[in-house]
């Protein structure tokens, strides 16, 4: 026995997302993955759990574990969502590593090469964004709340998962940013928009990042949004070792996320066992 996939059953699990006040950007990872299974499978295929797997050993061969576990994890919710209980699958099980990979991890050095690069091409949205994120350690969904009223103030009012926050803005950035928005007479709300008016999302920010890889002489490995983020919270946690602090200003509900800022790289680590002195 079998399931059948259809549009009716994909539109009311978007709505029950858009009801839980999921942010966008959730909602639109999840559909996503679950319109790619549909597709995958064949939309006339009979849904059951040796389907899901042989779909799961497809992805494994494909992504990294996290970006599997994170396609699975949509999947799941939809599964659970339509009733489809005997069609849920396991997460993949991997054991943590004790430190970070350093072929992944941007530096603060390889970070103000991109915004040199992107000052050199004129592409001054991008430069404020990626200094923006890197200041704040902000998620990208959240760079709407940086608004004109809130470099007023030196303080921004981030809501998003049905949570609230305050992030707070350097001087030098608000300078900064007051004089983007004048030029680009931008004189109320979001900062970093579209032509149309819109926020910019993720995907325009990462295909202009990418842009400047070569520019900037950093690998397209280690150019991404998110690790922009990653930046501000391991500069932070080496500075001020608060990982409380550090959750509260990444937006975090348990420290337990928080603490992958925590690692050392794998060079550091193999520091750190040398001088051990264990060995004869």
């Amino acid at each position: 026995m079998g399931y059948k996939m259809d549009n009716a059953l994909v539109d009311d699990f978007r709505r029950k997302l858009q009801q839980e006040e999921r942010s966008r950007v959730t909602i639109e990872k999840y559909m996503r993955d679950i319109c790619a299974f549909w597709k995958w499978a064949g939309k006339d295929t009979n849904i059951d759990k040796e389907t899901v797997i042989a779909y799961k050993e497809e992805l494994m061969q494909k992504y990294a574990v996290a970006s599997v576990n994170s396609m699975l994890a949509a999947l799941n919710s939809f599964f659970k969502d339509a009733g489809w209980y005997d069609c849920i699958v396991r997460a993949v099980r991997v054991q943590k590593e004790a430190f970070r990979a350093r072929e992944r991890e941007l530096t603060k050095e390889e970070y103000s090469r991109l915004l040199r690069a992107a000052k050199k091409k004129n592409n001054n949205r991008l430069f404020h964004i990626m200094q923006t994120i890197g200041s704040t350690g902000i998620r990208i969904s959240e760079l709407e709340f940086i608004t004109v009223e809130s470099l007023c103030t030196r303080r921004a009012r981030v809501h998003l998962k049905g949570k609230t926050r305050t992030v707070i803005l350097a001087t030098e950035l608000c300078r900064q940013l007051k004089q983007y928005a004048r030029e680009r007479q931008i004189e109320r709300g979001s900062i970093f928009v579209t032509k149309t008016g819109k926020p910019v999302d993720r995907s325009n920010v990462l295909h202009e990042m990418k842009a400047l890889c070569e520019s900037a002489g950093v690998g397209r490995e280690k150019v991404f949004p998110h690790n922009l983020r990653h930046l501000f919270a391991c500069t932070y946690y080496q500075m001020e070792k608060d990982l409380s602090h550090l959750a509260d200003l990444l937006g975090h509900s348990s420290v337990n996320t928080t603490r992958i800022y925590t690692l050392v790289s794998s060079e550091e680590q193999t520091r750190q066992i040398e001088r051990l002195g264990l060995i004869l």
